[in-house]
């Protein structure tokens, strides 16, 4: 009714209501329609943009609609499936850093060059896969590796053909060869026994010059709980052992306790990682591991230092292995490995810098680096939104403006009526970005005038607004693309003044007694 253009005698403001009008006339089609409406309920205006509902029966369920829009939703996914390779990689560069603190004796400190510590890269290791989906339940994986160590080493290329037989259970069948070991020949199959047992079994045949090795491992796996996993493996062939271990996984921590017998390692062991509630995602682990071989006490933490990047570090001290660093990074799909060996021995010195130098780099490189990356990173994103969005938003100005000038006369009327009664006036009110004390000095104020559009709502001495952002109510347009906005109203109702800040997608309701300013000082 206040967009109807009979109710305009101006020629511009006629104009205005008109295309304001169209506006309201398409949400009220969407609306009108239950099928269109259950969509738009679902899934907003992207599921309503989503084509192949011209093909869809009509008056169907809310369940329905649902089910038909994740049908589309995996036949546009099996469409971007024939482009995606999901490539995978490692890249481990062992550094043997243990001239640092075991060095000769001083008799033999005059050999030349020994004034300096000798930092060698004494091993490395490059690991890639990608896949090609071949079909909807057929994939294709290629992978392959090089490994050197001391100067000797040797690659390998493998081929795996996946098929999902079922949505229990999937088979891969795997082809490779290397320079060091001759052809190899696997099988892998997964199946789901119950909903909370499942068993995975991998057989292989390793063809060398001595003959052949078979290999078979089982692992049957069970869930105890929502949070806890259990797990028995079973190896045979290269390296035979059996496994048992329990993971408890939650949302604050993640534990596990394992023990192995067999050949040529037998243990036992504890681990604990504590899990940060941050935007950083903080995560704090130990362990201890005891066996044959000897004891290994591990420590360390691993942060998200951006989007895609999570960066770790880990404090390794055993006996007889000494003490050791090792540093990864995880880069999207991509990882990147740094064990450092400091020392054989078990030196204080050793550990003490290897905890604290990995603490002092990051915290330098945090402060110095990445934060000023990330801020510049983030600004030019905004900038970048702001560009895309100019347009779009100088149109919703440019309607905004329109409707405020629309709701005038009727906003005179709501305010006469409400006078008349003592009821809700709308004193001021703003939207958009605002400073306070802790803001940075170059932040400025981005907000806009919604005094008008927020009275034009009020009805019956009360205004209520959802939970969604205000930026799509009528006569409200975004200041801010892309920052934190409020919404703060000075407001009157029985003659007493009141004042509420909002966030953007707060749901808020007026008249409220602890809105009331207090003006007995």
């Amino acid at each position: 009714m206040l967009y109807h253009p009979d109710k305009h005698r101006d020629p511009e403001l006629k104009s205005q209501a008109e295309r304001l009008f169209n506006l309201v006339h398409q949400a009220y089609e969407v609306l009108s329609d239950p099928q269109t409406r259950a969509i738009y309920d679902i899934y907003g205006k992207r599921g309503l943009e989503m084509e192949g509902w011209e093909v869809v029966e009509r008056r169907r369920t809310p369940a329905e609609i649902r089910e038909e829009f994740e049908r589309l939703q995996r036949e546009r996914e099996e469409r971007r499936l024939q482009q995606r390779t999901n490539p995978k990689g490692t890249i481990s560069v062992g550094i043997d850093a243990t001239d640092l603190f075991d060095r000769y004796e001083e008799e033999y400190e005059d050999v030349s060059g020994s004034g300096f510590p000798q930092i060698e890269i004494n091993k490395m290791h490059i690991s890639q896969s990608i896949e090609a989906p071949l079909t909807a339940t057929d994939t294709a994986i290629l992978s392959g590796s090089l490994s050197t160590q001391n100067g000797n080493g040797g690659g390998s290329i493998n081929f795996a053909l996946r098929r999902v037989t079922s949505a229990k259970g999937w088979g891969e069948l795997e082809f490779g060869a290397g320079d060091l070991q001759g052809p190899l020949f696997g099988l892998k199959l997964f199946r789901n026994l119950t909903p909370r047992c499942f068993v995975t079994t991998n057989c292989a045949l390793q063809f060398s010059s001595r003959g052949i090795r078979p290999g078979l491992t089982t692992v049957l796996a069970r869930n105890l709980d929502k949070n806890t996993v259990g797990y028995l493996q079973w190896r045979w062939g290269i390296q035979s052992a059996m496994n048992t271990s329990i993971v408890r996984d939650t949302k604050t921590s993640h534990f596990t306790v394992a023990l192995q017998l067999g050949i040529p390692h037998s243990f036992a062991l504890i681990s604990y990682q504590h899990k940060f509630q941050d935007d950083d995602q903080t995560r704090v682990k130990g362990s201890l591991k005891a066996g044959f071989f000897g004891t290994v006490v591990e420590y360390g933490a691993e942060r998200k230092i951006s989007r895609h990047s999570v960066l770790g570090a880990t404090v390794s001290v055993g006996v007889p292995q000494g003490v050791s660093l090792k540093v990864k990074l995880n880069r999207a799909s991509q990882t990147y490995f740094f064990p450092i060996h400091l020392t054989d021995q078990l030196l204080p010195s050793a550990v003490f810098y290897a905890t604290v130098g990995p603490l002092v780099v990051y915290f330098a490189l945090h402060r110095l680096v990445i934060k000023p990356y990330l801020r510049a990173q983030k600004e030019k994103e905004l900038e970048k939104q702001r560009e895309s969005t100019a347009t779009d938003i100088l149109q919703k100005k440019q309607e905004a403006e329109a409707a405020v000038r629309l709701m005038q006369e009727s906003v005179r009327r709501i305010i006469e009526a409400e006078e008349s009664r003592m009821g809700l006036i709308i004193v001021n009110a703003w939207y958009g970005k605002f400073v306070n004390d802790k803001s940075k000095k170059s932040e400025k104020v981005k907000v806009i005038d919604v005094t008008v559009p927020l009275q034009c709502l009020v009805k019956d001495s009360k205004l209520i607004l959802t939970e969604a952002s205000k930026a799509g109510l009528p006569g409200f347009y975004d200041p801010c693309v892309g920052e934190e906005k409020n919404l703060k109203v000075l407001y009157q109702f029985r003659g007493v003044l009141h004042q509420v800040m909002a966030l953007d997608n707060e749901a808020l309701r007026i008249p409220k007694q602890s809105h009331r300013i207090d003006t007995d000082g």
